[in-house]
C-alpha cells in the first residue's frame, strides 16, 4: 500500500482587500450580479462554472461542475438530462447547493435552496440557442447511463446527423432545465492569514434578507 500524499506544505496566501458589511448590497441577487460581472471581466471562460451539489433520498451527496445559464430574482438556472444522476437525485430530494469559486479574485459564493424544473417552453428556447453539435449530443445521450463504448455513442450521433441534415434536431422530451430558488447565500472573500471575510444572507419569513458576518 502506498503512503498517503502529504499536501500540508502546499499553501497560498490571500491578498485581497477587505469585504465589509457596508460594501454589500441588501439584495443578494444584486450582490451576486456585481461579483459575476467582475468575474466575467477577469476570466470569462470560467466565471459561470459552478459546483452543483445534490443528495439522493438516502442523503448520499454528489457534486459536479455545471454551467449557470441565467439568473435573477426568480433563481439560478442550468440545463441537463432529467435521466441523469442529478436529475434522479433532484426528483427524490428537490434541494441543492451551488458553489462558485473565482480563483483570481479569491472569492466564493454558496447558494442553497429548493429546486424546480423549468417549463418546456424555456427548455425549447434554450435548446435552440445551443450549437448544432451540442444539440446532437444531448439528443444522442442518455446521460449517466452505461454504454458499451464510445463508438456506439458516436454512431448514434451520426444517425441523428443523417436524419436531421439541417441540424434541426428536436429537444428530447426528457432534456430540460432546473432552477434553484435561493433560501441562503454566503459571500466569501479570502483574506491574509486565513482571516477571511464571510457574510451570510438568510431569507426571513417576511421576505426580507438577514445579513450576518460569519467567523472564518
Amino acid at each position: 500500500m502506498k503512503e498517503s500524499a502529504d499536501l500540508s506544505s502546499t499553501r497560498r496566501e490571500y491578498q485581497a482587500e477587505s469585504l465589509r458589511r457596508k460594501d454589500l448590497c441588501d439584495d443578494p441577487v444584486k450582490q451576486f450580479s456585481l461579483w459575476m460581472e467582475t468575474a466575467l471581466s477577469v476570466s470569462p471562460d470560467d466565471a459561470t462554472s459552478m459546483v452543483l451539489a445534490t443528495a439522493d433520498a438516502e442523503g448520499m451527496p454528489a457534486a459536479r461542475i455545471v454551467l449557470l445559464k441565467h439568473f435573477g430574482p426568480e433563481g439560478f438556472a442550468w440545463y441537463t438530462d432529467y435521466r441523469s444522476d442529478k436529475g434522479r437525485q433532484l426528483q427524490e430530494n428537490p434541494q441543492a447547493e451551488l458553489l462558485f469559486y473565482w480563483y483570481g479574485l479569491e472569492r466564493q459564493v454558496r447558494i442553497c435552496g429548493r429546486v424546480e424544473q423549468l417549463t418546456a417552453a424555456q427548455a425549447d428556447e434554450y435548446f435552440q440557442q445551443r450549437p448544432v453539435g451540442s444539440r446532437m449530443s444531448a439528443a444522442a445521450s442518455c446521460q449517466s447511463h452505461p454504454i458499451e463504448n464510445r463508438e456506439a455513442l458516436e454512431n448514434t450521433v451520426k444517425k441523428l446527423q443523417a436524419r436531421y441534415p439541417q441540424g434541426d434536431v428536436p429537444r428530447p422530451s426528457l432534456w430540460g432545465g432546473y432552477i434553484l430558488i435561493p433560501q441562503r447565500y454566503e459571500f466569501w472573500q479570502g483574506r491574509e492569514n486565513r482571516l477571511h471575510d464571510r457574510f451570510r444572507y438568510s431569507l426571513q419569513d417576511n421576505g426580507e434578507w438577514c445579513v450576518e458576518r460569519l467567523q472564518p
